[in-house]
């Protein structure tokens, strides 16, 4: 089962980054995600009356889950659909792959959860194959500040989608349903994106292009319902940390439509920067057991479901 989903995930959000980048242009970015949650939030909301009923959540569940909208459903996606008009999706998925590492460090901090002695090595691979990913324009001649906006927007969006992660985690060690919070969180954070589109006076009105509604659709429905489903579905089962390895595949589903679509060009620095970066989660994710084999882990539950209650209030 767990495989599974897994395997749905990495597919699902491997397609998703072509389709934010198919949202680009006379719309407001705002207004795209407000459109988005709205859609998924509210779509959400029914499928949990119709399975769950009603549902009772306390006042401070629901500022949690407003906390969750702000980091997974609205202001990270702020900075993926800025960074998308600067960079290709394609290495926005790659730098979106260091939510493994950004996941393990915040489970250190708020929950005591100790990273793995493997942690380290990943994390320094990660580093290494972004400098190397990149390596033909840190230079004075050749850098870019689209670039940089571009991969820093990118890093802001992915550590706000781990800290998305930990507050599900707080969420499902009090035994709250991922469906309920999941329709909460996705409803706030359309509701914050409406607000600040309102505030900018950003037009509501959708255009009638079918690419772009299109778009759309798959992003709420597919991106949104399904995908952030299987996603926090699987941090329930397994942990975040290891959740997160989704990351070690869809970034080559994202490279691969990329590349025949936003014109993406392998270079050779870009191949041995990714394959250092994918050797990095790799490393995270196949544990090394004696013997010298490895294998595919995916318990239960992690540490940081088993273990003593979260410090988060």
């Amino acid at each position: 089962m767990n495989k599974l989903v897994y395997l749905g995930v990495v597919v699902i959000w491997g397609t998703t980054w072509f389709a934010i980048a198919l949202q680009q242009g006379e719309v407001s970015i705002l207004v795209s995600i407000f459109w988005r949650f709205t859609i998924a939030g509210g779509l959400l909301l029914l499928i949990n009356r119709w399975r769950l009923g009603k549902t009772q959540l306390t006042w401070r569940d629901h500022g949690f889950c407003l906390l969750q909208g702000l980091c997974a459903f609205s202001l990270n996606f702020y900075c993926f659909y800025l960074a998308a008009s600067q960079i290709t999706t394609g290495i926005e998925s790659v730098i979106f792959s260091m939510a493994i590492l950004f996941n393990a460090i915040n489970q250190a901090i708020f929950y005591r959860v100790t990273p793995v002695k493997r942690f380290w090595p990943a994390a320094a691979l990660g580093i290494i194959g972004i400098t190397i990913l990149f390596s033909d324009q840190w230079g004075a001649q050749y850098f870019s500040v689209s670039l940089g906006v571009g991969v820093g927007l990118s890093l802001v969006g992915t550590y706000g989608f781990s800290l998305g992660n930990m507050l599900s985690i707080r969420h499902q060690r009090r035994g709250l349903a991922i469906l309920t919070t999941n329709s909460w969180a996705m409803c706030y954070g359309a509701a914050v994106a409406g607000i600040l589109a309102y505030f900018y006076g950003y037009s509501f009105t959708l255009p009638a292009q079918p690419l772009y509604l299109g778009a759309l659709f798959y992003l709420a429905l597919f991106g949104s319902v399904i995908g952030f489903g299987a996603y926090y579905f699987l941090v329930g089962r397994i942990g975040a940390g290891q959740a997160a390895y989704t990351t070690v595949l869809f970034p080559l589903v994202a490279l691969t439509i990329s590349t025949r679509f936003e014109g993406y060009q392998w270079h050779p620095h870009a191949v041995v920067g990714l394959g250092i970066i994918l050797l990095g989660n790799f490393i995270m994710f196949f544990p090394v057991h004696k013997f010298g084999k490895s294998r595919l882990r995916l318990p239960v539950a992690s540490a940081a479901i088993q273990g003593k209650r979260s410090d988060l209030p």
